[in-house]
């Protein structure tokens, strides 16, 4: 199942590795490289998964992001997983009052990202 896929990240090298790792899976993809553009794409491309980092430059992370995301049904309400270096018990505890539905830690598994995203493809449909 081919999905629209939006990764915010604010470092390349990371975006590229998410890119590289789901061009295969036949997944429309579309990059964001912080938050304030993150929702304008939300807005624009409707996605039906939202690839999200945190830490973000601008006036708002993903944190922020992802709870204005799930609380506007108008945005078509994606499936949302974070995907951050804070592993910390109440940092994953945020993500999940945030509304967050995964919570990958950086450095993830290629592997384990497909599995997730897949995972949530029947949310996401």
């Amino acid at each position: 199942m081919s999905l629209r896929i939006l990764i915010v990240e604010d470092h390349a090298d990371i975006r590229r590795l998410i890119r590289m790792t789901l061009e295969f899976e036949n997944h429309e993809l579309h990059e964001a490289v912080n938050a304030d553009e993150g929702m304008e794409a939300v807005r624009r491309l409707r996605p039906q998964v939202l690839l999200l980092d945190i830490m973000l430059p601008g006036s708002m992370d993903g944190l922020d992001l992802c709870r204005r995301v799930k609380t506007d049904p108008t945005l078509g309400l994606p499936a949302v997983v974070l995907l951050t270096a804070r592993g910390q018990p109440q940092d994953i505890e945020a993500g999940h009052q945030a509304g967050a539905d995964a919570y990958l830690l950086k450095p993830f598994s290629p592997l384990k990202l497909i599995e997730t995203i897949n995972s949530l493809g029947g949310i996401a449909a």
